[in-house]
């Protein structure tokens, strides 16, 4: 975990008391609403349907066991009990008071915690692997880079003021957990052949109305001249980017129109200018910032725990937890658990205070005081103990974090929809939940295998619903709720966009829809064979015709 210094804090605790005061002046009249707006989404308090949500940034997913249990506290005195993890691996509370939000902040700064950027036309919480620094693929640790990428573009005055919002991932492992090709910027940590560090850099990715996958406008920038490049790239899109359309203002859509060989002709210019210049990393910086993170020295395990093993044998309940919830770990003796936020009848990823607290202890007494968020809205004990897992099992079943349904249908990642957010055309979480309780059977989940569900409430996708196996959009018909069914998207290396099957869907719907789908899939896969992976092979036509017969079916049932 990165540890503030003596610069983070001030920065921080400076940041409260500004807001304080504008608050204040809101509050007294002195301010008015449009004086006032800017200032809140700077310190990432919006308005949303029925109240204020404050949003508060977790870098890159890490999480200490004092920040959690504050969360728990503030969750409890603040808000209404709970929480939600958001797909930006951040944290967001929807029913603060106004009033109330200077003195969140203030108890988020006694723990390094802050709401900075998490809102507004600027760099937002910069993301990467929640398996960061333990997974057995990884060839260079994402986080101190992207802790550095945090301090720079943190109250960057170039950025300050951006066309559009602006998100970047950092991936350093074989397999991309991060989403790299659908952020604004993705870099992936790569060795030359010589064993030199640099960064692959892709530009222009993202979902939301027009959803692209990031191309590669540089395959090898030297570490040093990592920040001079990205400067390059984002005074390009300051410069060029659309600042009288909303929906026309992304980098992706200057990529577009550029075209991807123009773009990075135009980006190499710029950073001719910007090459060795202040940005310029050195080793004495690296080194300052990797220090500041406070890894454990993890003891020696032998590489098979006989009471471990015994469990597995003896309770087929811990076993099925431990096939879809436990990840390998790269030292010996040890793996890394998923605590699941996906109980079925509970939105995804929210988590009650309760469980703040269940999980801190967890962190405590078996991950060395540390947690991770996921941008699927589960959180992550990195490094746990073989020896350790039985009983890390027993206490998350006790406060409901221990589903066994990490990466099946289940897992669904969803936004908070119209149950919350005001720009929402229709309501996610109703229809997890309806999924869910459709595909209940743990037995049958497990085999019909890995399946993607993600839904988003509005073209904006907070819930990545582009890149699911099966993607669900609300959209407005007529003043009515009707849902968009997209298959075929995928996350990861194979990066891909799913494709719409067809017309939208009632809500009451969905279920069905879904069922149909999985049916399709169920007799026609081959031995071992993905949802994603017979999608792929077959094309989307089965699965459409499928899906509207079956919905005649039912009408002509009704009549």
């Amino acid at each position: 975990m990165y540890q503030y210094d003596e610069y983070d804090q001030r920065i921080v605790d400076e940041r409260v008391a500004q807001f304080r005061d504008q608050t204040n002046r809101y509050l007294s009249g002195e301010l008015s609403e449009d004086e006032f707006r800017p200032l809140r989404l700077q310190n990432g308090l919006y308005v949303q349907r029925y109240a204020p949500m404050l949003r508060i940034a977790i870098p890159y997913g890490n999480l200490r066991a004092d920040q959690l249990r504050m969360l728990g506290h503030i969750a409890r005195k603040y808000d209404r009990g709970y929480g939600h993890f958001s797909t930006r691996q951040n944290l967001q509370f929807n029913w603060p008071k106004l009033e109330d939000v200077p003195d969140i902040l203030g108890l988020l700064s006694s723990v390094q915690m802050h709401a900075i950027q998490t809102s507004g036309n600027c760099i937002r919480n910069v993301t990467a692997d929640p398996f960061a620094g333990v997974a057995g693929d990884e060839h260079i640790d994402p986080r101190p880079w992207c802790e550095i990428v945090r301090q720079w573009s943190t109250f960057h005055p170039e950025f300050a003021y951006l066309p559009r919002k602006f998100k970047i991932a950092v991936n350093g492992a074989e397999q991309d957990r991060a989403i790299i090709r659908a952020h604004d910027i993705g870099l992936d940590l790569v060795r030359a052949a010589g064993g030199d560090i640099g960064f692959r850099v892709l530009v222009g990715g993202g979902l939301g109305r027009t959803p692209i996958i990031g191309e590669e406008v540089s395959g090898f920038v030297p570490w040093q001249q990592i920040l001079n490049y990205c400067e390059a790239v984002l005074r390009v899109y300051n410069l060029h980017g659309r600042r009288d359309n909303a929906y026309k203002a992304r980098i992706k859509i200057l990529v577009k129109a550029l075209g991807v060989e123009e773009f990075a002709r135009q980006v190499e210019a710029e950073f001719a200018h910007l090459k060795d210049g202040p940005s310029t990393l050195t080793q004495a910086e690296i080194d300052r910032v990797s220090s500041r993170f406070d890894d454990p020295e993890l003891p020696p395990e032998p590489a098979h725990d006989e009471a471990y093993t015994a469990h597995l044998a003896s309770d087929k309940a811990f076993a099925n937890w431990v096939g879809r919830n436990v990840r390998a770990h790269k030292a010996q003796g040890y793996a890394s658990v998923l605590l699941s936020l996906k109980k079925h009848g509970v939105a995804p990823g929210d988590i009650t205070a309760e469980q703040f607290d269940a999980v801190a202890d967890l962190a405590d007494r078996h991950a060395f005081g540390e947690a991770r968020s996921t941008h699927e809205q589960n959180l992550v004990l990195a490094s746990v103990r073989q020896a350790d897992l039985y009983a890390v099992w027993q206490q998350a079943s006790a406060a409901g974090l221990a589903t066994p349904n990490i990466g099946l249908l289940t897992d669904i990642i969803a936004c908070p929809g119209g149950d919350f957010c005001a720009l929402a055309n229709a309501k996610s979480i109703p229809i997890a939940n309806a999924i869910q309780a459709r595909f209940d059977d743990l037995d049958y989940l497990h085999d019909i295998g890995e399946i993607e569900v993600n839904i988003s409430g509005c073209m904006n996708a907070c819930g990545h619903h582009h890149v699911g196996h099966i993607g669900v959009l609300g959209v407005d018909k007529n003043g009515s709720e009707w849902y968009q069914v997209t298959i075929g998207g995928e996350q990861g290396n194979r990066a891909a966009l799913g494709k719409v099957i067809g017309p939208s869907f009632a809500a009451a719907e969905m279920p069905d829809v879904v069922s149909s789908l999985i049916n399709t899939y169920a007799e026609n896969r081959h031995p071992d064979e993905r949802f994603i992976d017979t999608v792929r092979r077959l094309g989307i036509e089965p699965f459409k015709t499928r899906v509207y017969a079956e919905r005649e079916q039912r009408k002509h049932a009704h009549v």
